[in-house]
Formats: structure tokens, C-alpha cells, sequence
């Protein structure tokens, strides 16, 4: 670094930091035609109205032209101004950071070389470090602001975007944080500009932030801007600036976070490693047919997005009514994202991507929930994020139900809401509550209402444990309730009526009955270490569906928790919260255990509700896993803010761990068990489908697809969907009412097949089932009827031929009906 030689300093040596009443720093790059008028008018200002000393720095990054020369001849008149200097052009934070930590002024004044901001100006942002602030910047944005001369509108509408995603991403709080007009306390300034890294455009949003965290006052002030032509900064430069933006928010995460995220990730590699040894292949063992729907969802989202069709709607299955995909667990939130990975890898490697990275994303969120709102020791945060992700219910249902393990958003949500209760922006909050609650109706509409319901519970709870903060809070949060939902109701409006209204739409889905058994609370799950598979099984509907599972001492331990935190009212709440949700989850009737006798449980009144009628009660008991996680969190959290003072502390302590270890340590889940799905036939596989199958037309697999018997839609993506199929695995309607079902409609044909599979005897077949058979076909549009190899394949044979009247054709691996002219 090079530099103009100053008048001979005393003999003490060069002036002190703090020597000078202020600084100016002006970066300089090729600014020979507009650096000496502005050396001219700061000087004159200085002068007239400045400190009785300052120094005027400028420093030359690496110019081409004659800036430097400028300077010395402006230096030679007056020593006060310096010229500082770097070989090379390094970028504009660059020459501000050597011209700050060069400084030697009470104050410092960062302004640009063309004084778009004019000088004149400076007392506005003085008063507000003479009112205590340790930073005042100009603004443009602020009601006040007097813009002269305007920039390109194109330009101005790059600003604007570009302090948008500033906001963000790196410097909530700040309208304007590129203004080049900018006056520091010298000392903090030194030090923040010490600490910085960006050499490019974005390093003002870091010294701001460094500012923020460190709880120093930063004052925003509206001033008069010209814009002033030649400006150094060109398209390339907001491509530079949001990288910069990236990097610092990176910097930003603490380091135990990104270790803790490390660990949830491994956690879930562990529990999904038979997946990912062979991804296109392995198939969760307790995950029935559902992976396969899943995997189909992804698929079919997929070749949508790549040939540009309707996403909320798709007619290759249950061909050719279709199946209302808004109105399915199709989670396009994600499905669409991912597209481009299902396109290139196959949906069997986004199935096991959106589980692993999924689960892992939800523990983070919580994790960082904890962290910010509600503890302070980090391992606390992680233990009850970890919980909240990994807990029985949510293992259950990573199995088979990304749409209830995925749930990075519901974290997001509660935070968003508990900003709004503070009250201090309520718009802004409220439009970002609002777009996360759109983003969580891709992923999952009944996580949103169980999510909804928990937060109701608590809401009640924490207003009779605290009346008065809640009254505070009640005004913002509703408040922010609105404007969340003007912005969420017209994005959801046309998605939602094609849900509810459009074609196959459905209402309250057929499920019966199904409350959890009170011993389901305190047993433990089939994936859980200390769990039993058969006691799982009778306590629950399925693998999938083991909604609670505790384990006995878990509960136990939540219940003396809350009673030794009491006196807080956020632990009240949670109690409350968490015991409601338990006792909803039990169902219409609660069965009394020993007995053959119930209670009426109160789901009888909310099952009554608009959308709950189509909820499966024992889910409800879901709610109970962040309520328990945050539980355990404070916990911990309390317990490592109090150092034992004597040996009967030390040992209730011990005594402490021991207990949450009793509880959390056999709850720990276990590996998904996986097996290799049966291979897709080579009639498919090899393309052998198209000699047989027209564009347009089906392919009619036997038995017809359906819950039980979903093989064909993997033959269906295998075949990148030149084919559709009748029947299938989704909910859709059934009868004039419309009332949800899972699976296609019974037919004739589908019904016979399906009986004979199930008891192994040729159908006896007449005229009148011949021709129901002909209409079938012909509704469905099918060209080809395949019979694979299975068991029962005899019978089944034998009935198609006396069905179609001729035998089939063996090709790659499987028996073909060709159809195309009608039987």
C-alpha cells in the first residue's frame, strides 16, 4: 500500500486515535473528473461549520486515470487531506476498511467521491450521535428523503429490488443501507470495520450488522440525493453484491448450529441408510403401499412441470376421471421444487432426499426456534429440537408420510406468530406469515390444522395462566392474523376451489373411528428402542399411524417438570396444551383400559367441525410432541443455568439426568427396515408396452390398481407415463355425495379380479359379466390388458380368457391381452 508523505509528524509521533474531531473517508476509483470539486466543497464546509479539526482521507483504489494526482494537488494545499492508495483495485469496501482503520477522528463520515449525498447534509446525521445513536446513515427511502436528480427507472427499480433481498437476508431494519453517506462514533467504527471481510459493494450491510449484534444504535436519516452520472456500479455488480449477501449469512450461522445441524442430518442418514444403499431399489418394509404413491406423486409432478401441464390435476390415473392432485398428498411445495432431481435421478432418490434431508430440516427449525425464543444454552435447544423431529409419532410417520415428518415450516409459522404478539412490525410479519402459511398448504393441509389447533390450545392456556401479556399481545397478533390472511387468501383461492370444488373433489374422507387407546400415551412405539411390535400393533391402526407412544416414563417426567416450573405461565400453557391434545387424541370414545366400557370423549363435539371431520383423531396427539420438546428444552435449560453449590445439589442433579435419561434413552428410534421391491416386468421395462399401447390409451394391469396393489404405477414411471391406468391409490369420491374414499370407485371388473386373486378360483363368467366387462374396457379406453406373474396368476388367467374369449400372448415376462379392437 502506498501513501502521500504528510508534513513531518511531532516528535512524539503521529497523532493518537481520537486526536481529530472527525474523519471523512472518501473511496476513490478513476474519479479524476469529480473528486476536486467535491475535495473542494468538504474542505469549505469543514471549515465553515465543521469540528475544529478534522482530516480529510481518500483513498485511491487502484485508479487508472489521474485521481491520485488530484489528490496531492489538493494535499499540497492543505495538509489535513491524505491520499492513501492500493496498487490494484480491490473493490469499494476494501479502500473504506483502509481509510476507517486509518482514521484518527472522534467521528467518522464515509461518503462517495461524487457527493450524491451532499455535504451539506451532515448535521442532520451529527444531531443523531449527539442524541446517543452510534451510527447515523442517509437515507432515500424514508419519508423526508429529498431525491433531485433521478437515476434510469430501470436502475431505480434494481435498488429497490436489491434492498429488498438486503432486508432479508443480512440487514433487517435498515430501509437503505446503501446510501453512501454514512457517520460512525470512531472508536466502534475502527473496530467494526476491523472485524469486516467483504471488500465489495455489500460491506456497508455488513458493518451495519456488525453494529446490530453488538446492540449499538444505528439511526436512519432521511437526506437530499442526486444522482450523479457515472456511476461505477453496472448489472454484474447486484450478481456480486447478493454472493457477498450469501457469505456474510453464512458467516453469520453460529458454529454449534451448523454442528447441530450436522448431527440431525446423521441421525437421519442412520435411520434411513437401507434407502440410500440402494435408493432405486429398497423400499421401506412398514410403509405398505404408500411409498409407492409417494414416489408416483413425485413422478407425475415431475412430467408436469416438464411438459408444462396442470400440477393440480392429472388423468394417468384412474383413467379417465383423473385424480384431483390439489386434494392428495402430492406436497407440491416440494415436489415441484424437486422436480429437476426426479427428472434426472428418478422419484426413488427425491422419495429418500425428501425423507433424510426433510426430518433433518424440521429438527433444525425447531432447533433454532428454541434457540432464538425460548433458551439459552444451545445443547438445551438441540435436545428439544431433536425431540420435536425424532419423537415416536414422528418416526411413525416417517415411514410412509413425509407430509407429517417434513415440517421445517410449522416452526417458522410459531416464530412469525410470536413476533406478531411483540407488536413492533406487524405488516411485514404479518405478509411473511401469511406466505409460509401458503408455502405449508403445498406441504401439508392437515399438519396446518393439527399446527393450528395446538396453537388455539395454547393461546387459551397461556391467556388464563397470563391474562394480562395476553391482552398486550391479543391487539398485534390479530392484527397480523389479518394482513396474513389478505395475503394468503387470494394465493390459495383458485388452488383451494379446484380442491374442494373442481374435478373429483371429495369431502370428509371415510376413515371410521380411530382414537388412540389411553395405554397408547404411556407404551412405547415398534420403532422405538424399548419397543414392543406386538403392543404397538394393538394399541394402534398401523406402523404408520402410531400417533403418541411416550413411553410411561417420558410422561411422568413431563408431568413433574411442570409442576417444578409452575409459576412460569408459558410452562402452564404448555401443560395445558399437551394434556388437552392427549385427551382430543383419544377419540370419540375413550376406552377404559381392563374394561369393555367408554367414556364419550370430546372429538364427538370438534369432529363435528368443518375440515376435522376428515381428520384421524389419534393424530392429535401429535401436538403433544412440541409441546413435551420445549418442555424438556426449558428443563435443561434451567438446570444448566444453576451450578451446584453444595454436594445434596450436585447429587439431585445427577439425579436430574438420570431421570430425563430413563425417559428419552428408550424412546431413541431405530433403522427403517427395508427389502428389494419386486422388479418392473421387462414387457415394460424394455418397451415392449408400445407395440401394444397408443398414445392416449391404458393399460389395463390385473388386478386393476389399487390401495392394496400399486406395482403398476411403478411401471407407470419407469415408462416416463406413456401410458394411463385405470384405478390406482389416491382419495377421490364416492356416490352423489362425494364422500372421500382411498382408491378408485368398484367396478364389475375390478371387483371380480380382485376376487379371485383373493381366494384363488376362476370366476364363473356369463354373458351379462362379459359385457360389463366390454364397458369397463371401453370406459377406461384400454388397449391392453397384462397379467405379471403373482400368486393366484392361474386362476386370474384363466378368468380373462373366458373374459376377453382367447388366450393371451407371452411377452417380456407377463400375459397380454391385445384389446385395441374391443372383445
Amino acid at each position: 500500500m502506498t501513501s502521500h508523505t504528510p508534513p513531518p509528524p511531532p516528535a512524539d509521533g503521529p497523532p493518537a486515535a481520537g486526536s481529530v474531531g472527525l474523519s471523512v473517508v472518501v473511496p476513490a476509483y478513476n474519479e479524476e473528473d469529480r473528486l476536486a470539486p467535491s475535495l473542494k466543497a468538504i474542505r469549505a464546509h469543514l471549515d465553515a461549520e465543521g469540528p475544529e479539526t478534522w482530516e480529510l482521507i481518500v483513498v485511491d483504489d487502484g485508479s487508472t486515470d489521474g485521481t491520485a494526482d488530484v489528490v496531492r494537488s489538493a494535499a499540497a494545499e492543505d495538509p489535513r487531506i491524505r491520499l492513501l492508495g492500493s496498487p490494484a483495485n480491490r473493490g469499494k469496501g476494501h479502500a473504506v476498511r483502509t481509510g476507517v482503520l486509518a482514521s484518527r477522528g472522534r467521528r467518522v463520515l464515509v461518503t462517495d467521491a461524487d457527493l450524491a449525498a451532499p455535504i451539506a447534509e451532515l448535521p442532520l446525521l451529527t444531531a443523531r450521535l449527539d442524541e446517543g445513536a452510534a451510527a447515523a446513515v442517509g437515507s432515500r427511502a424514508l419519508p423526508g428523503s429529498r431525491i433531485g436528480i433521478r437515476q434510469h427507472a430501470l436502475r431505480e427499480a434494481m435498488g429497490r429490488a436489491g434492498a429488498g433481498v438486503i432486508r432479508a437476508l443480512a440487514a433487517p431494519g435498515v430501509r437503505d443501507t446503501q446510501c453512501g453517506f454514512k457517520l460512525f462514533e470512531g472508536e466502534r467504527a475502527r473496530i467494526a470495520f476491523a472485524a469486516s471481510r467483504l471488500n465489495g459493494w455489500a460491506f456497508d450491510v455488513e458493518i451495519l450488522r456488525y453494529f446490530r449484534q453488538r446492540g449499538w444504535v444505528v439511526a436512519e436519516v432521511p437526506v437530499r440525493w442526486d444522482h450523479r452520472p457515472g456511476s461505477k456500479v453496472r448489472a454484474p455488480a447486484y450478481a456480486a453484491v447478493l454472493g457477498d449477501l450469501v457469505r456474510l449469512r453464512m458467516r453469520a450461522v453460529h458454529p454449534a448450529g451448523l454442528a447441530i445441524a450436522g448431527l440431525y442430518l446423521l441421525l437421519a442418514l442412520f435411520l434411513y441408510g437401507g434407502l440410500w444403499a440402494a435408493p432405486d431399489s429398497a423400499y421401506l418394509v412398514d410403509s405398505a403401499s404408500d411409498q409407492q404413491q409417494w414416489e408416483w406423486f413425485f413422478a407425475v409432478t415431475a412430467d408436469n412441470v416438464a411438459h408444462l401441464r396442470d400440477p393440480l390435476f392429472t388423468d394417468l390415473q384412474n383413467h379417465p376421471y383423473g385424480v384431483n392432485l390439489m386434494a392428495n398428498t402430492a406436497m407440491l411445495g416440494i415436489s415441484v421444487p424437486l422436480a429437476p432431481l426426479t427428472l434426472a435421478l428418478g422419484p426413488h432418490v427425491t422419495w429418500a432426499v425428501v425423507l433424510t434431508g426433510g426430518v433433518a430440516a424440521t429438527a433444525w427449525a425447531w432447533y433454532r426456534l428454541l434457540a432464538k425464543r425460548f433458551v439459552r444454552a444451545r445443547w438445551a435447544a438441540a435436545l428439544g429440537g431433536g425431540f420435536c423431529a425424532f419423537a415416536p409419532p414422528m418416526v411413525s410417520h416417517g415411514t410412509a408420510h413425509p407430509n407429517f415428518a417434513v415440517l421445517f415450516v410449522i416452526p417458522l409459522i410459531i416464530e412469525r406468530a410470536v413476533r406478531l404478539c411483540e407488536g413492533r412490525r406487524v405488516r411485514r410479519d404479518g405478509v411473511i406469515l401469511g406466505l409460509l402459511l401458503v408455502y405449508q398448504v403445498f406441504l401439508g393441509e392437515e399438519v396446518l390444522l393439527l399446527a393450528a389447533t395446538g396453537l388455539l390450545l395454547f393461546a387459551f392456556g397461556y391467556a388464563v395462566a397470563a391474562p394480562t401479556a395476553a391482552r398486550a399481545a391479543a391487539g398485534p397478533l390479530l392484527r397480523g392474523l389479518g394482513v396474513a390472511a389478505a395475503v394468503a387468501v387470494p394465493l390459495l383461492a383458485v388452488p383451494l376451489y379446484r380442491q374442494f370444488f373442481g374435478a373429483q373433489s371429495y369431502h370428509s374422507v371415510l376413515h371410521g373411528s380411530v382414537g388412540n387407546n389411553p395405554m397408547a400415551l404411556l407404551e412405547f412405539a415398534t420403532r422405538s428402542l424399548a419397543g414392543d411390535e406386538h403392543k404397538a400393533a394393538a394399541l394402534s391402526l398401523n406402523r404408520t399411524e402410531e400417533n403418541a407412544f411416550f413411553g410411561w416414563p417420558l410422561v411422568l417426567l413431563a408431568t413433574v417438570l411442570v409442576v417444578r416450573m409452575w409459576r412460569r405461565p408459558l410452562v402452564r400453557a404448555l401443560g395445558f396444551t399437551a394434556l388437552a391434545a392427549a385427551v382430543l387424541s383419544l377419540g370419540r370414545d375413550i376406552a377404559l383400559p381392563g374394561t369393555v366400557h367408554t367414556l364419550p370423549g370430546p372429538w364427538r363435539v370438534v369432529g363435528e367441525l368443518p375440515l376435522f371431520e376428515s381428520v384421524i383423531e389419534s393424530r392429535t396427539a401429535m401436538v403433544c410432541v412440541p409441546a413435551l420438546g420445549i418442555l424438556l428444552a426449558l428443563a435443561c435449560d434451567r438446570a444448566a443455568a444453576r451450578r451446584p453449590r453444595d454436594e445434596r445439589e450436585r447429587s439431585r442433579r445427577l439425579l436430574a439426568w438420570a431421570a430425563l435419561a430413563a425417559a428419552l434413552v428408550p424412546l431413541l428410534p431405530t433403522p427403517y427396515r427395508t427389502v428389494e421391491r419386486a422388479p418392473v416386468p421387462e414387457f415394460v421395462a424394455a418397451g415392449h408396452w408400445r407395440d401394444y399401447v397408443r398414445p392416449g390409451r391404458t393399460l389395463v394391469p390385473v388386478p386393476v390398481p389399487d390401495p392394496g396393489q400399486v406395482a403398476a404405477l411403478d411401471w407407470q414411471a419407469r415408462a416416463d407415463f406413456g401410458f394411463a391406468l385405470p384405478g390406482g391409490y389416491f382419495n377421490g369420491p364416492y356416490g352423489p355425495d362425494r364422500r372421500g374414499i382411498y382408491g378408485p370407485v368398484p367396478t364389475v371388473t375390478s371387483e371380480l379380479l380382485k376376487k379371485v386373486r383373493e381366494t384363488g378360483r376362476t370366476a364363473d363368467v356369463d354373458d351379462r359379466t362379459r359385457r360389463a366387462f366390454g364397458r369397463d374396457l371401453a370406459t377406461w379406453r384400454a388397449d391392453a390388458v397384462v397379467l405379471p406373474p403373482q400368486d393366484q396368476g392361474t386362476p386370474l388367467r384363466e378368468t380373462l380368457q373366458r373374459l376377453i374369449g382367447r388366450a393371451p400372448e407371452r411377452v417380456g415376462g407377463v400375459w397380454v391381452w391385445d384389446v385395441r379392437d374391443g372383445v
